[in-house]
């Protein structure tokens, strides 16, 4: 399935509950060519409206951080575990991560990334299907199906908690020493 293909997939996708709250899917958005691949847990209220992740505060302030790799957020590719937003922003369910999942894998086989940045406990815990510390998975060179991935703090996380600015700025040092080890 190309990437049309999957972007209607997505647009069309009923396989959980969460097609009959949403406003419009959240494919993602960047390079398709990226080497550098953010994966947040899913759709916020403005996301969904605008159907594009990380917008409003959080996306101010991820791009802030790109801008400090060297980066634009147009040089990287950012997605999103669901492609739908859970009503009133609760968690992902089990069961919505486990429908969704098919659709990001196929975008990194087709981005074919060098590192896949997990921004935030909920992305890294369904993504590595573990229940572990988000602080204990930090600074470690961890694989998302054989895609070298590291694991640090949300944005949204960083506007509550300005004083861990700097581990994610270690964890994003890591992300590019991976990158640059390939």
């Amino acid at each position: 399935m190309g990437w049309e293909a999957l972007e209607q997939a997505v647009k069309t996708c009923v396989h959980c509950g969460l097609h009959s709250t949403r406003t419009q899917t959240v494919f993602g958005t960047g390079s398709r060519r990226a080497r550098w691949l953010f994966v947040g847990e899913a759709p916020g209220a403005e996301e969904d409206r605008q159907g594009e992740p990380f917008v409003g505060r959080a996306g101010r302030l991820l791009n802030a951080m790109l801008l400090a790799m060297g980066l634009k957020r147009e040089d990287v590719y950012i997605a999103n575990v669901l492609k739908c937003r859970p009503p009133n922003n609760r968690d992902p369910q089990a069961e919505e991560v486990l429908q969704c999942e098919p659709y990001l894998l196929r975008q990194i086989e087709l981005i074919d990334p060098g590192v896949i940045v997990a921004l935030g406990r909920h992305a890294a815990h369904s993504l590595l299907k573990t229940e572990i510390a988000l602080g204990k998975l930090r600074g470690q060179r961890l694989s998302y199906h054989g895609t070298p991935m590291v694991v640090t703090y949300h944005p949204a996380y960083l506007l509550r908690n300005p004083v861990d600015k700097r581990k994610v700025w270690e964890d994003l040092c890591l992300a590019r020493d991976v990158l640059e080890s390939k």
